[in-house]
């Protein structure tokens, strides 16, 4: 071969492996390029991606704050609505709003040969007189039924009784609103009262009266009792006498033969010390616990 055309090969081949290489030059500079803009798009998408959950994360907080604030607001509003209620109430010498927040939580009880009263004092326990549970015999009905003041009629059982109280204590599995028991320290002679039963089996009556004395013991029991000039009749029996707090401060119980306005329920520590008795010894738990 002659040499101008071996001189034009090795121009031709240096040529081509120049152009080789820019290119490879060329395609590398592209790719790390790429790459670099790779790592900066995902690095901005982590940080769009954290602020985005930063921000979720605080609407959802603020919605919890929100949600609490608005529970705390109900609360607090109820809270207010009842006191509202309860000062109307002592202001008041009427007492339809008493009686209306208490009846629910009153029952008449009922044996095959006796009626009387009782009151929810625990969820599903009724606290009502021993002798309401009585037959003529002296003996205890087993066959016991109360009735709500929906008019409605629930089975219910013993569970245990303490005759020098006549205290007795029976079960249902129907719910309702409780009524609370007072400090027997706290009942003072004058206060103004409300007795809630079926006198005479007129179902759900209301009398009202005020305390005539404390502290009154005796009548071959082991109780004491709050004395009372509030009209009380058979079928009173086991029902609540109520103060203007809406407490019971007694369990309405009897009156003196012959006369009127002298009547008598078991004071509320009484009530106390029979339920928790009969409940730790029969069902292994403490009732009553405020």
């Amino acid at each position: 071969m002659k040499r101008h055309h071996k001189v034009i090969i090795g121009g031709f081949s240096s040529l081509v492996l120049a152009s080789i290489l820019v290119i490879a030059i060329l395609l590398c500079g592209i790719i790390v390029k790429q790459n670099l803009e790779n790592t900066q798009l995902k690095d901005q998408i982590y940080k769009l991606q954290t602020s985005a959950n930063g921000k979720i994360n605080e609407l959802a907080q603020s919605a919890i704050e929100t949600k609490r604030s608005i529970s705390l607001l109900d609360e607090n509003l109820t809270n207010t609505n009842n006191q509202i209620s309860k000062l109307k109430i002592k202001a008041s010498e009427d007492f339809s709003e008493l009686t209306k927040t208490s009846i629910s939580s009153v029952v008449i009880v009922r044996t095959l040969s006796s009626l009387g009263s009782g009151f929810f004092i625990s969820e599903g326990y009724v606290v009502t007189n021993e002798h309401v549970l009585e037959n003529e015999n002296g003996e205890i009905s087993q066959v016991i039924q109360i009735v709500t003041n929906d008019n409605k009629f629930h089975n219910a059982e013993l569970i245990g009784y303490i005759k020098n109280l006549d205290l007795a204590l029976i079960k249902t599995d129907i719910g309702s609103s409780l009524l609370e028991l007072e400090k027997s320290e706290n009942v003072g002679v004058g206060e103004k009262v409300l007795a809630i039963g079926t006198p005479e089996g007129l179902s759900f009556s209301a009398t009202d009266g005020i305390v005539s004395a404390v502290n009154r013991t005796g009548f071959g029991t082991a109780g004491s009792y709050v004395q009372t000039n509030a009209q009380l009749n058979p079928g009173n029996s086991g029902g609540p006498l109520i103060n203007k707090d809406g407490k019971v401060i007694g369990m309405n119980n009897f009156k003196l033969v012959n006369s009127e306005g002298i009547g008598f329920a078991l004071e509320a520590d009484k009530i106390k010390i029979g339920v928790n008795t009969i409940s730790k010894q029969l069902l292994n738990e403490t009732l009553i616990t405020y």
